[in-house]
């Protein structure tokens, strides 16, 4: 017998972070010593006192049994004390907090929670590629607004057809940004609300390197913006502020609707996290955030390091005022794609070419902030000597 697969897997898109790593493992496995800067994957442990905590909460059998379905609530109170305490943001832990195995989830399961087919969402370009799995899931429309460097990768909202806006039933966010690394201000946050509220739009932030900024500015969480909750909601993730990535554990939180629609979908897919990493979560967010500051800092200091080695050898950069990221310039003759091919072959180095979030990622390339100072300079010196600027 054969078992094809649905249309609707067949529609999704294709994995592009797969194909850049079957490119790079074969280069690796050609015996090439490759500084990979292409990944998002964080190159630090988690902080000892998280693993302890986990350690501690996995030996007590009260752990073992299924979790509640929509997160333990001590966890919930955890989330909702972190969100006042950092941002000023009062959040009611039953109401306008959703446990999520990890930010992906949410936001993928998102548009089919609260869209029906043929609907509306607008999305950044570039954005992050998993957005789009969501859209093929759901079956709805999808409309995006090109992030542009002139704008420091800020949408304009006055360039967005006023008709489509009116038909759009949410839209995405994504500061501080993948693959841009530009951060939010206030004042942008301010234009968003009053553009959801004239349009009727749902706005989804995703604020997974909400931890990670720099230049002495912390990122802005877009629910400390006047009247936030009532147009949307906000996505954290542990993964990249406590160097959590395989652990699996975020939270959604904000307007309430929107919350109980990713509760509701949950209470059919999964029996939230792991007890276990939940307590262990409580420990990440109880703390006193010196961990955190101290991963920040460290892609600060890697960021200060990959722009100094590329002033040297004229490779154009944006400074970036958060993320692991720094987007650099495709030099001319080439697409992003055929650059970043010609990186790996030649100069053994992987990047992410930035065609791959969007149409207008072309012209970039995404550089990871996720190997040692020594390693990011020796990958310029080694792009240097292809002599391309």
């Amino acid at each position: 017998m054969n078992f094809p697969e649905s249309k609707v897997l067949q529609n999704l898109p294709k994995q592009f972070f797969a194909s850049l790593v079957q490119k790079v493992n074969a280069k690796v496995a050609s015996g090439a010593d490759v500084i990979n800067l292409g990944q998002g994957n964080p190159d630090q442990p988690t902080p000892q006192f998280i693993i302890d905590a986990l350690s501690k909460a996995a030996n007590d059998p009260a752990t073992h049994k299924y979790a509640q379905f929509r997160g333990q609530p001590n966890f919930k109170q955890a989330c909702s004390d972190f969100y006042e305490r950092e941002y000023g943001v009062k959040l009611d832990p039953e109401k306008e907090i959703a446990v999520l195995g990890g930010s992906k989830i949410g936001l993928v399961e998102l548009p089919f929670a609260l869209m029906n087919p043929g609907e509306t969402i607008l999305m950044p370009d570039p954005g992050y590629p998993d957005y789009f799995s969501g859209v093929a899931l759901a079956k709805v429309k999808l409309e995006t607004f090109p992030l542009l460097e002139e704008n420091d990768f800020l949408p304009d909202y006055s360039k967005i057809d006023p008709a489509t806006a009116d038909n759009a039933k949410l839209l995405y966010l994504n500061y501080p940004n993948n693959p841009t690394g530009a951060v939010a201000t206030s004042e942008f946050y301010e234009e968003t609300v009053d553009y959801a509220k004239k349009h009727e739009i749902g706005i989804v932030s995703d604020f997974a390197y909400g931890a990670i900024g720099f230049d002495g500015k912390k990122p802005i969480s877009f629910l400390q913006t006047a009247g936030a909750k009532d147009v949307g909601i906000e996505f954290y993730s542990f993964s990249k502020t406590y160097n959590m990535a395989g652990w699996r554990l975020a939270f959604a939180a904000g307007n309430a609707d929107m919350i109980e629609a990713i509760n509701l979908i949950q209470d059919h897919l999964f029996v939230s996290v792991f007890p276990a990493i939940q307590e262990a979560g409580i420990a990440a967010l109880n703390s006193d955030q010196k961990a955190a500051h101290e991963i920040s800092d460290r892609y600060e200091s890697r960021r200060n390091a990959l722009l100094k080695a590329a002033a040297k050898i004229n490779w154009p950069a944006y400074k970036a005022g958060g993320t692991f990221y720094t987007l650099m310039k495709v030099p001319a003759g080439y697409t992003s794609e055929q650059f970043s091919d010609l990186l790996l072959e030649k100069a053994n180095v992987a990047v992410a070419a930035c065609n791959g979030f969007g149409a207008t990622g072309e012209g970039y390339v995404r550089i990871g902030l996720l190997v040692s100072e020594e390693r990011l300079t020796e990958a310029v010196e080694r792009v240097g000597k292809l002599n391309l600027f």
